[in-house]
């Protein structure tokens, strides 16, 4: 009797779980280092020194862990956000900071911080997501409306629509003396970022699991509403899904550390290029390059002018804007 192969995919998933368990062991390696980098002197000699001991425990547990687990879960969910838009838009270069989604985050903060300044944090989440939602929903309109005959027409309308709401922001927190909250929210930074401040972030990561759980949707949404609904799809429902995963990791990120650009363009072109589209398989691989690429950022902004510190967003927008001219050039998943 002839004995027959397993089926590749059966024979490659013990090697698809050794390389996402080395991807998880690298995140973990560049947290470790993230806990030891700093102004204030935080080192396993520390730790095994009874004198310092103390204070070095106090510091990890108030300030280094909040703002390690912080930059993990907003890279792993903005970079899932932007693989999330780009599958449901069918455009490698669509992401919350390329559609309008984050600026209209920071425009409903700035409305709570006119109307109500005292809310609590959960408040102004809240009007921050539904913010975001609208601002996301403007864009696919605008894009629909749009007769598309290049890939890059669509961020484009995206970068003009942002444009657009930074300037109504500007000019509104200017009238009103708030720009330097505005600032803020407009430049990510993690150095504020302590226990107590940094919470909402746990709901991002609830919804990057979610994003994971429902991924082969989104794979399918993504061949467009016609052929999703042939294969019984609720194409609408599964875009509000993402759409609403999207809008409020957005807006807890922002809330929590500002903005945080090109993360979901680059590590989701990244990884298609080397897996496919297939979210399914995509998901995991996409939320750990997410978290990687801030850490690494980090890093480069605690070390590059110490003992100061740069803010994130300056770091990531170096990078992103690298790495976004380079797509352009070299093309990205068929588009020259």
């Amino acid at each position: 009797m002839t004995t027959l192969a397993p089926p590749a995919p059966t024979r490659q998933r013990p090697r698809q779980a050794a390389l996402l368990l080395g991807g998880v062991v690298a995140v973990g390696i560049l947290a470790a280092c993230s806990l030891f980098v700093g102004v204030a002197d935080v080192s396993p000699g520390a730790l095994l020194d009874p004198a310092r001991r103390g204070e070095a425990l106090d510091l990890l547990a108030i300030s280094r862990f909040p703002r390690t687990i912080a930059l993990v879960l907003a890279g792993a969910g903005l970079a899932v956000c932007g693989l999330i838009m780009q599958l449901l838009t069918r455009n490698p270069f669509v992401e919350p900071s390329t559609t309008g989604t984050m600026e209209f985050a920071s425009l409903g903060l700035l409305v709570m911080a006119l109307t109500w300044p005292d809310a609590p944090v959960l408040a102004r989440m809240a009007v921050a997501a539904v913010a975001a939602l609208a601002g996301t929903a403007v864009f696919l309109r605008l894009v629909s409306a749009v007769t598309i005959r290049d890939v890059l027409v669509v961020p484009l309308i995206g970068l003009v629509l942002s444009g657009i709401v930074g300037a109504v922001a500007t000019f509104v927190a200017y009238r009103y003396d708030l720009i330097q909250s505005l600032s803020a929210w407009m430049t990510g930074d993690f150095s504020a970022t302590i226990q107590g401040r940094y919470e909402l972030l746990w709901l991002a990561g609830v919804l990057t699991a979610l994003a994971v759980v429902v991924a082969d949707r989104f794979t399918v949404a993504g061949l467009g509403e016609d052929v999703a609904t042939n294969l019984g799809l609720d194409y609408r429902r599964t875009m509000a899904i993402g759409m609403s995963i999207v809008a409020v990791t957005t807006a807890a990120v922002v809330v929590t550390v500002g903005m945080l650009g090109f993360i979901g363009l680059v590590v989701p072109n990244i990884v298609v290029l080397a897996m496919g589209g297939n979210a399914r398989r995509s998901v995991p691989w996409v939320a750990i390059g997410g978290a990687t690429l801030v850490l690494l950022c980090d890093l480069l902004a605690r070390t590059l002018v110490a003992p100061h510190e740069l803010p994130i967003g300056t770091i990531l927008g170096v990078v992103g804007a690298g790495a976004f001219l380079a797509m352009l050039l070299k093309g990205v998943r068929g588009v020259r």
